[in-house]
């Protein structure tokens, strides 16, 4: 059996050691790391030479690379978080079928950063789904899922830690049946999809008129080690690490400081209280209750005017 894997990430990476360990002969081909992002994920190209898989980062749709895909005669083409989509081209080539390994649980959360937009939207389930590629992005009949709860209290890396071993579940079970042309087709229903963007650091900017809820989501869903969310004290950014809940309210403008025996508080816009637990100010990380002095009780936190 003979796979040609796009991959990238620790999914990538788990990927090539669950196919290599099926017994799939494997050419990789992976991205070159942007260097203006955190690396906190394992790299492919590591993986690949550690096993002694041939792995490039060349664009496979170049007429060269095609050609090398063809020659290797693959069974099938799996993309395992690959950041680029693949042409027909490129999944023609395969014998038997072409699949994606996508971190929601399909129909819902298609499109990008699903693991994020998941916490940013309180999700408590979440899941893993190999799909069959087709033109629209994760769009194609499901071969196999695997579900899993999602904490109240998680963050975006506490959930991939928990979508590694369901997708090593999926690709242990189903990898040979897609290698074989055997696997499974389930449509997806349609009505229940909805894609989700790309997200960038200015989406990390807090609005304070937003519930105590939602924006508590949206710092577990950015914070380490992802940007993280931020909002302004005058012109002073400030980075949100973490926050919690509190059983307190105020009628009071959404993002004003409120001091409650020594920890730091904000109204939101359902006037209750969110208190800020760690934050960074200047380069400097802590707990906030040591930047008191820049959020002060009585600041209103919001973009500098």
């Amino acid at each position: 059996m003979k796979a040609v894997v796009f991959a990238y990430h620790d999914v990538g990476c788990m990927g090539i050691r669950v196919l290599r360990k099926l017994g799939v002969e494997l050419a990789v081909f992976t991205h070159d790391d942007d260097p203006g992002e955190n690396h906190w994920f394992g790299s492919v190209r590591k993986t690949c030479a550690e096993l002694g898989v041939p792995c490039t980062t060349a664009n496979p749709h170049l007429p060269e690379e095609l050609a090398r895909i063809a020659a290797f005669g693959p069974d099938a083409v799996f993309s395992l978080y690959y950041r680029d989509m693949l042409k027909d081209a490129v999944l023609s080539l395969a014998k038997r079928g072409a699949v994606n390994l996508h971190g929601s649980y399909l129909p819902r959360y298609r499109g990008r950063a699903p693991v994020n937009w998941m916490i940013l939207h309180g999700e408590t389930k979440g899941g893993v789904t190999l799909h069959h590629l087709v033109a629209k992005p994760d769009a194609g009949d499901i071969v196999d899922q695997e579900a899993f709860a999602i904490g109240s209290e998680e963050t975006g890396r506490d959930v991939y830690a928990k979508m590694l071993p369901a997708a090593e579940k999926v690709l242990t079970r189903s990898a040979v049946a897609v290698l074989r042309g055997t696997a499974p087709r389930t449509p997806q229903v349609e009505a229940d999809a909805r894609y989700f963007g790309r997200r960038r650091p200015s989406d990390g900017e807090i609005l304070w008129r937003a519930a105590a809820e939602d924006v508590r989501n949206l710092v577990r869903a950015v914070t380490h080690p992802y940007p993280g969310a931020y909002t302004f004290a005058g012109a002073t950014k400030v980075l949100v690490w973490w926050a919690q809940r509190v059983d307190a309210s105020a009628r009071a403008a959404a993002g004003l400081v409120r001091h409650r025996d020594g920890d730091v508080c904000v109204v939101c816009g359902d006037e209750r209280l969110l208190q800020l637990v760690r934050v960074e100010i200047d380069g400097r990380e802590g707990d906030a209750r040591e930047f008191a002095h820049v959020l002060r009780d009585g600041v209103v936190l919001g973009s500098p005017r």
